[in-house]
């Protein structure tokens, strides 16, 4: 209930911390980025709504920061997530695949992605959360190329983060977003979620 209340309210909370560490928060987004695309055992940390979030308060000038380099940090801190993630994967992933038995749904379901789509999956994999973690991670079992992958994933994170982010910026200069942002996240979360989970769900079908 506190995690839901967090991403909920996630523009206060952000801009909280803002004024309370100032220049530091900017590590914060990096490391919370970076978590969520390159360490498989975490996938629930907040990032749509964190990225959109910060465009939101770039919009009100809460930020120091000039939004473009924004974007450069946290595509950065994506890019870099998710090359760390994919080398886990190539060097662990098949013990802890086959240890898993198959039964763990999202990393399943992410696995014959793979197989259908190829070097889609780590574009199209960005905008839906949980399965972005995952990602990566099958990327490395699978052992796909890793100038592909880079590729992939430089092009999947880039337009991850300009899409959440400059969406935020432009639309947080609305009141209607600022009294609705809680119903606004909710929607951001959980549209692709369930759309995700309606896919693996045919799939095992």
């Amino acid at each position: 209930m506190l995690f839901f209340n967090f991403i909920t309210h996630i523009d206060n909370h952000l801009d909280e911390l803002i004024k309370q560490y100032g220049i530091c928060v900017y590590l914060i987004l990096f490391i919370t980025i970076f978590c969520e695309t390159g360490l498989v055992i975490i996938p629930f940390l907040p990032g749509d709504s964190l990225i959109f979030a910060t465009g939101v308060l770039a919009a009100k000038n809460t930020l120091s920061l000039n939004v473009n380099n924004i974007l450069l940090l946290i595509s950065f801190a994506a890019i870099l997530g998710n090359t760390c993630n994919y080398m886990i994967g190539r060097f662990f992933g098949q013990k802890i695949f086959l240890s898993c038995n198959y039964k763990f749904m999202f990393l399943k379901s992410t696995y014959n992605f793979y197989r259908k789509y190829g070097g889609k999956t780590i574009i199209f994999s960005r905008f839906i959360p949980i399965i972005r973690t995952f990602a990566p991670f099958v990327a490395g079992i699978i052992k796909m190329n890793y100038t592909h992958f880079l590729i992939c994933n430089i092009l999947g994170g880039i337009l991850w983060v300009t899409v959440f982010l400059y969406t935020g910026y432009f639309f947080g200069q609305f009141k209607f977003i600022k009294t609705h942002f809680d119903l606004l996240i909710i929607i951001l979360i959980f549209t692709p979620l369930l759309l995700g989970i309606v896919k693996i769900l045919k799939q095992k079908n």
